[in-house]
């Protein structure tokens, strides 16, 4: 008798993780036990692997590019961020299965490769080197576990063509992060392929898992490769609301809008590089404009260890990677809770106009750091103006004005205390560290101060905030007076 095709659905998944499990357990055997002819095909692939990619740098850029794709930093960004998403939005069960899965992952990986202790390749021309045994690959392991999962967490929010699109590119990623290894020659043929079984393996036993939970909680079940984990939370899954009445009046509106914007910024950094120039005038940018000569020397004579040491963690602070951190953690959390892009467009504009107008007028002022001993030597770019205080300003005053705009209640007014706090803090160590004079952190606070105010009114952050979404503080959905009466009715009967 033929077989339905709602059950050859169900058994698809349950075939192919059965036979993922079997492959692994077969290389851990043959790798275990060193069967000459597995280790012959893995020694000869490797160095023909090797030989094809060795003295070629750009090739070898562009593969270290996809295998950091790969790494335990990217993998759990995502996890995290994806995470941080769905708990803001009450999808509970899919928090904890991203979270579940991608533990269960970095538990596999160093318990499997201690157990196996397997040696990495040793090539004539090495181009990278892998930290810790060989089998099984362990970007290839947390590629499929962490790529797969958040994939059936978020496929019922793609419909039609962007399906097709997010299965072709979440396979081609993983795909291509494996092969990745074999390239860098840091793996064999036998470690990528473990990796993917065991992957495929514990992905599978987690999804198996969460739809047990399914049918324990009366959710009905479904077929995770086509439909996704949890079908139903598709409105949480999207990143944001659909955007309603695109007419081309708004259309030409989102373009002038644009445009204003690169005119403000040109304006702005044409004044700010006039201000500099101007500066400059003065002994080569070392007079004593106000206090551009005393006050740094001031800040030399208090110098202390422990001072040292506590103005470096606060310059830190202001450095771009610690910036580009709080940003997109921003970003996630903004999406996740608002549910529109205009905050997030808001923010990318004010950071990113901010970098490339430091670069452009620290080029064109190029003004020298104070006459005095400076505690971090061979600064990439001149004082005028200082960086640290301008990303600071307006990163920390930019998230001041999409919480106290969105908000409802006293305690957003908080947000205005790391706003001063933090670039007083940085305009301190970056004082007492030698490295600006005072007008260079003037200087960035009048950009910070011209740049979020024409942003601002271009922009308009917080336009989607509670009397166009209808959404209660901070973007939480507020029941409409229809729901009420619902729930109300049974008790009227």
């Amino acid at each position: 008798m033929p077989v339905p095709a709602a059950t050859r659905r169900t058994l698809a998944p349950l075939a192919i993780v059965t036979a993922a499990a079997f492959l692994f357990a077969l290389l851990l055997l043959l790798v275990r036990l060193h069967w000459a002819p597995l280790e012959s095909v893995d020694h000869g692939a490797a160095t023909r692997l090797n030989s094809l990619v060795a003295g070629h740098a750009v090739v070898i850029s562009v593969i270290k590019a996809v295998t950091w794709m790969g790494s335990g930093g990217v993998l759990w960004t995502l996890i995290g961020a994806a995470s941080v998403v769905l708990a803001l939005r009450r999808r509970w069960r899919l928090t904890a299965y991203l979270l579940v899965t991608g533990a269960g992952e970095l538990v596999l990986d160093p318990v499997l490769k201690a157990l196996v202790g397997r040696l990495r390749p040793v090539l004539a021309h090495p181009i990278a080197h892998g930290n810790g045994d060989s089998f099984p690959s362990g970007h290839a392991l947390g590629s499929i576990v962490c790529y797969g999962a958040l994939f059936l967490v978020f496929l019922p929010a793609a419909r039609g063509t962007w399906r097709r699109v997010l299965t072709a590119v979440t396979v081609t990623l993983i795909a291509a992060i494996g092969i990745s290894r074999l390239l860098l020659g840091v793996h064999y043929i036998s470690d990528v392929l473990g990796g993917w079984a065991v992957g495929i393996t514990w992905l599978g036993i987690t999804a198996f898992a969460f739809e047990l939970s399914r049918h324990v909680t009366g959710d009905p079940m479904t077929d995770p490769m086509a439909e996704g984990l949890e079908p139903e939370a598709r409105p949480d899954l999207q990143p944001t609301e659909p955007e309603r009445n695109m007419s081309h009046h708004r259309a030409r509106a989102y373009g002038r809008a644009a445009a204003g914007v690169v005119v403000a910024w040109v304006l702005i950094v044409g004044a700010l590089t006039g201000i500099g120039k101007l500066i400059m005038i003065t002994r080569n940018g070392n007079g004593n404009l106000l206090g551009d000569h005393t006050i740094p020397h001031w800040f030399v004579a208090q110098r202390t260890a422990t001072l040292n040491h506590w103005s470096l963690f606060a310059s830190n602070l202001g450095a771009t990677q610690d910036i580009l951190i709080v940003s997109v953690a921003v970003c996630v959390v903004l999406v996740a809770i608002t549910r529109h892009w205009r905050p997030v467009v808001f923010l990318a504009v004010v950071m990113l106009g901010e970098l490339a107008a430091f670069l452009t007028v620290a080029a064109l002022v190029k003004r020298p750091r104070p006459d005095v001993s400076h505690l971090d030597p061979h600064l990439p770019t001149s004082a005028f103006p200082s960086g640290h205080m301008a990303a600071t300003t307006c990163l920390y005053v930019g998230i001041a004005i999409l919480v106290i705009g969105h908000a409802r209640g006293w305690w957003r007014y908080l947000f205005l205390i790391p706003a001063i706090v933090m670039p007083v803090m940085i305009a301190m160590a970056r004082m007492y560290r030698g490295e600006h004079h005072p007008t260079d952190i003037l200087a960035s606070v009048l950009f910070a101060a011209l740049w979020l105010t024409a942003t601002m009114m271009l922009v308009k952050p917080n336009q989607d905030g509670l009397d166009r979404t209808g959404r209660g503080p901070l973007g939480l959905p507020r029941r409409k007076p229809a729901d009420d009466r619902r729930v109300a009715a049974p008790a009227a009967r």
